[in-house]
């Protein structure tokens, strides 16, 4: 959620089975830029869901085994995604699918059923980033059969990044995009920043209650445990696996919020920092990673220089 002193224009819709948010320094190319993004964001929801039979990435499913050549879009997003699972060592891994799906996320999250009566049956160690092989100067990807995709740890934040930077570029003036908690800003920046509510929820984020800090460029993520939940026999589970087990991650964080110099890159730390749970503020640290943390219990642990904040 954004908010601002000086005139800006924005809007709200549904994408990618989250909220979409668009702001602009210019109000009155809000319409043209709106009509841009929703065409940007439909081509990476037909390209990337893995919720649509008729998508690019579930035919990469069904031909599993065998060498597939795909889109620009696609291959962009499968490099991203594999690029976060080597800077992560394998913390995020675009090799979960089947594991998110044994846990009950196995279509968009609006018609999943909140409460299920079935066990979790963890689906174990994740097969591996490695085991994907790509060609990419011919755009060929092979995806071994028993190998479920799932771009969620770094698709939307991407997709938040290439719309910032098209949108930007087409129409001169400063563009934030916001995809449910990944932000990404192009172009120029209102005096003093982008002015970005951080909460548990996106959707809920409350100027007068939660923190506000300035993004200037770049993009800003928040991996959230309390907001996509649900229950599995009277489990409480949500949408971020560990790679290592193909269960939730030990509980310790409820929040991790990072800024990097791409929305990709800040969603794939804060990803991993909930996977690693009390060795996150370390290993974000060492990166130099400006984070905060809001722990179980309510306590809040900033980082690389995350600044203090105060609501507005």
């Amino acid at each position: 959620m954004t908010t601002a002193a000086e005139p800006l224009a924005s809007i709200r819709f549904r994408a990618l089975g989250t909220t979409a948010e668009l702001v602009v320094t210019e109000p009155d190319r809000l319409p043209v830029a709106t009509d841009l993004l929703r065409t940007e964001l439909r081509a990476v929801d037909e390209t990337c869901s893995r919720f649509r039979d008729d998508s690019e990435i579930a035919e990469l499913h069904r031909h599993a085994g065998s060498p597939v050549r795909v889109s620009p879009l696609l291959a962009e997003a499968l490099q991203v995604a594999l690029r976060a699972a080597e800077a992560t060592g394998g913390l995020v891994d675009p090799t979960v699918g089947r594991a998110v799906c044994e846990l009950g996320y196995d279509r968009d999250f609006a018609a999943i059923d909140r409460d299920l009566a079935a066990p979790v049956k963890p689906a174990g160690e994740a097969p591996g980033w490695w085991r994907i092989t790509a060609d990419w100067p011919r755009r060929e990807v092979v995806v071994p059969r028993g190998v479920r995709l799932d771009l969620g740890a770094t698709g939307k934040a991407w997709a938040a990044d290439r719309a910032s930077t098209v949108l930007a570029r087409e129409l001169g003036c400063g563009v934030l995009v916001g995809l449910g908690g990944d932000v990404a800003v192009a172009g120029r920046a209102p005096a003093g920043g982008w002015p970005v509510v951080v909460g548990d929820d996106h959707a809920a984020a409350d100027p007068l209650r939660d923190p506000v800090i300035a993004v200037a460029s770049g993009g800003l993520a928040t991996s959230s445990t309390v907001c996509r939940t649900w229950r599995r026999a009277g489990r409480t589970v949500h949408h971020i696996v560990d790679p290592r087990t193909g269960d939730l991650p030990d509980p310790c964080w409820r929040t991790v919020t990072v800024a990097a110099a791409t929305c990709a890159d800040a969603n794939t730390a804060s990803t991993a920092a909930v996977v690693l749970g009390e060795l996150a503020p370390a290993w974000l640290a060492e990166r130099r990673l400006p984070a905060r943390l809001v722990a179980s219990d309510g306590r809040v642990v900033r980082v690389a220089g995350w600044p203090e904040e105060a609501p507005a």
